[in-house]
């Protein structure tokens, strides 16, 4: 599963995020839309999300409600990428 073009921004501005927080170095590079993230790389644990969902907030300026989060989000690369697209998209269109 490829990421669209629109994405492209948002994945490797994750990508950096993840490589950053997780300590993945160049492994980071290698994450695709279908690559599995929790549960599959030791790295992203309770602590791990927190810090990502902080940096997520920050680096792309938008709010996480705490209701919003679930394991889904976080199953691949491509849902957590998915998410925040989703997120930015609602910004755009309540902007006038």
């Amino acid at each position: 599963m490829n990421l669209s073009a629109h994405t492209q921004p948002t994945a490797d501005t994750l990508r950096q995020i993840l490589a950053d927080i997780l300590g993945l170095g160049s492994k980071a590079g290698a994450l695709q839309a279908d690559t599995a993230l929790l549960g599959s790389l030791p790295e992203l644990d309770s602590m791990a999300v927190a810090t990502i969902l902080t940096a997520i907030e920050e680096r792309f300026s938008i709010l996480i409600d705490d209701d919003e989060i679930s394991a889904d989000i976080f199953e691949t690369f491509g849902s957590l990428t998915h998410y925040i697209d989703c997120k930015l998209a609602a910004i755009k269109t309540q902007k006038p």
